[in-house]
């Protein structure tokens, strides 16, 4: 069904592939939802939420568009955020995947964002599930770290470099420091409460972009150096999660490169495994 006209108090333009809307918190940012073409104005109905959490290229309203299916099988609401380039100096690519980048918080600018989307409908922002492929990946895991009690489930694709559940490493490469970054310790019981999927291509193998020399503050020598490709980084990173305690679920997707269009499949239906585990019946 492709509705036709504005509704009693939202305009054609917020329901279904919405537009792209500034951030009320900080209009340099932006996002964009799908809306189940049934939601009911006037309904009692309170829909879950799905981020996916676009990756260097930005291609948010791309990722909101693949889940749109989603949406309407599972009655959900899909959000993708837009975090462009170039903020805070020209050319700069990696601002959000480190959540913090100078006075920029983007995992609060997120949970603003997921604010304002529920003064507009009727949805459940209080946990929610969570997604991102490449930089979309940096930014979940890290985003479980500083808040897994806002999380449904966390679906953690393929990132170039991986911050460890390990508080003898200091940030970014692990958790030690983590507070003087971000302002609180991460909550270890909680992340183990959080169902996580590391997803990836069998042929994602490329290193030349992810390489890490000593001295950056993400180097780890064997996960984030020179050489090391993204599959050993998440083998890396499912056994220090497994190793915590944490439920992971890894799944490598058959032909698939550093593509994300390839493993959107196994992250719906890792999603819709978590929905369907919190709904009755």
């Amino acid at each position: 069904m492709t509705r036709r006209g504005h509704g009693r108090k939202l305009s054609f333009y917020q329901f279904e592939a919405t537009t792209m809307f500034a951030a009320r918190s900080d209009q340099r940012f932006s996002y964009c939802l799908y809306v189940p073409d049934d939601y009911d104005e006037d309904g009692t109905d309170v829909y879950p939420v799905a981020v996916l959490v676009h990756g260097t290229g930005r291609d948010a309203q791309g990722y909101r568009d693949a889940f749109a299916g989603f949406a309407r099988e599972q009655r959900c609401l899909v959000l993708a955020p837009l975090f462009p380039a170039g903020i805070g100096a020209p050319g700069e690519l990696h601002n959000y995947k480190y959540l913090r980048y100078g006075d920029i918080r983007f995992d609060l600018l997120l949970l603003d964002i997921l604010e304002e989307v529920a003064e507009t409908y009727r949805a459940d922002v209080r946990r929610f599930l969570l997604g991102g492929f490449s930089g979309g990946g940096h930014f979940t895991h890290r985003f479980l770290y500083a808040h897994p009690h806002r999380l449904l489930g966390a679906s953690v694709g393929a990132p170039g470099v991986v911050t460890l559940p390990d508080e003898d490493l200091p940030w970014p490469a692990g958790l030690g420091g983590m507070a003087a970054e971000l302002g609180a310790e991460c909550d270890l019981d909680a992340v183990r409460g959080v169902p996580v999927q590391l997803v990836i291509g069998a042929e994602d193998k490329e290193t030349w972009e992810i390489g890490l020399d000593p001295g950056d503050p993400a180097y780890n020598p064997g996960v984030n150096a020179r050489g090391v490709d993204r599959l050993t980084k998440m083998e890396a990173l499912k056994a220090a999660l497994l190793g915590l305690g944490a439920e992971v679920r890894h799944d490598i997707v058959p032909g698939a490169a550093h593509e994300a269009a390839k493993v959107h499949g196994a992250v719906r239906a890792f999603f819709g495994d978590v929905l369907a585990g919190r709904r009755p019946g």
